[in-house]
């Protein structure tokens, strides 16, 4: 399926969903599952159809915008920054669920003292090297739980999911975690990304079910 045709099924799936009246939660729901959510044992893969492969020589992370020490990583000095590793559950708004996912890469707040973001700054926008884009408001990211990972269950992040390095935000439906991360934007105002301008919850709580606008 061409990336075109892909998006265009994923913008009508979330169409009908609305129609249908799937509306978010007003209180959100207790427990670990989230409301409307099947957990799998598997790790299903779901993309823009495209999957850059960017060799790790060749791979650079961008923290800019509203910072006050805009800077490039390249692999060697994203990897000479504190590594860390985390266990989280992931939730996909296509009603599936994985718990347990072990990551490990560098804490957000890690890049947060580095770029020194200015005080005006008050959302992140994630863009990959597939063209993918998100957006997130910038307390949301300052979780504990919150890293740009390129490791996964102690093996280095495959291309299929979004490797060498991709955006974990565990509290979050996991399209506000890029893929193949190239840029990490601090910036002022909001800023929709790429789903999030073809119907889809601009912030995306899954104990909430904020799925679609």
């Amino acid at each position: 399926m061409s990336k075109e045709r892909y998006i265009a099924a994923k913008q009508r799936w979330a169409e009908k969903q609305v129609a249908a009246g799937v509306r978010p939660r007003a209180v959100p729901a207790a427990g670990r599952l989230p409301p409307g959510q099947t957990l799998t044992a598997g790790f299903p893969v779901l993309d823009l159809g495209v999957k850059p492969a960017i060799p790790t020589a060749r791979w650079t992370l961008a923290l800019d915008g509203l910072v006050e020490n805009p800077v490039t990583l390249d692999w060697a000095a994203f990897h000479a920054l504190p590594q860390v590793t985390d266990v989280s559950d992931f939730h996909c708004v296509t009603t599936w669920s994985k718990y347990d996912c072990r990551w490990g890469g560098v804490a957000f707040t890690t890049l947060y003292e580095l770029a020194r973001p200015k005080a005006a700054a008050k959302f992140v926008y994630f863009t990959g090297y597939d063209g993918y884009s998100t957006n997130v408001p910038l307390a949301s990211c300052l979780d504990d739980d919150v890293l740009i990972a390129t490791s996964f269950d102690g093996a280095p992040v495959t291309l299929e999911h979004g490797g060498p390095a991709r955006v974990i935000i565990p509290k979050l439906y996991a399209w506000k975690g890029a893929k193949f991360v190239k840029a990490v934007t601090f910036l002022e105002n909001d800023k929709p990304g790429f789903w999030e301008v073809r119907g889809y919850s601009n912030t995306a709580d899954p104990w909430k079910e904020e799925r679609y606008s």
